[in-house]
């Protein structure tokens, strides 16, 4: 099969982005980075291309120019292990960028990101519907989730 690299195009932050998704995973490398040569769309010697690798999954950024951002139609989701996990991705992430919805933000870069915990979609598909309902009804009003706050709703006990 072959091998599904994201790639992203920033206009000219593609190498200060990989080094902050670097840092905020605490895993990773810089595997290589690209300038545009001579008579190119891009100024000649700047960098074109920052490929770097984030637990062994490989990303592609491009300085491409300002004609193209994200949007939330395309996110990438944290799996996160507990609370911690979340409000460490949550703190970092949002950090000059902004809170939304749902454990869905949006980072600096505009790049949009689901922080949520390990097993929630098990929470959702409960086999009993009110458990999973007072559970969805709770996360419609979070920002950050809050995986103590779901449980609770979910087990039919106050949230507020």
């Amino acid at each position: 099969m072959p091998k599904i690299t994201p790639n992203l195009w920033f206009d000219k932050q593609a190498e200060e982005a990989a080094a902050f998704y670097i840092d905020v995973f605490r895993s990773g490398r810089i595997v290589n980075v690209t300038h545009y040569p001579e008579g190119t769309p891009g100024e000649a010697g700047t960098v074109m291309t920052v490929e770097w690798e984030l637990d062994g999954q490989r990303f592609v950024g491009i300085n491409g120019g300002p004609q193209f951002t994200f949007d939330e139609a395309v996110s990438f989701e944290i799996d996160c292990a507990d609370q911690a996990e979340i409000d460490y991705y949550w703190e970092r992430l949002t950090d000059g960028g902004r809170a939304g919805q749902c454990g869905w933000l949006t980072d600096r870069y505009g790049l949009s990101w689901q922080v949520v915990p390990g097993g929630m979609d098990a929470l959702f598909a409960d086999p009993d519907k009110s458990r999973a309902e007072r559970a969805m009804r709770a996360m419609l009003k979070m920002g950050k989730l809050d995986v103590a706050a779901l449980q609770r709703a979910a087990d039919g006990e106050p949230v507020g």
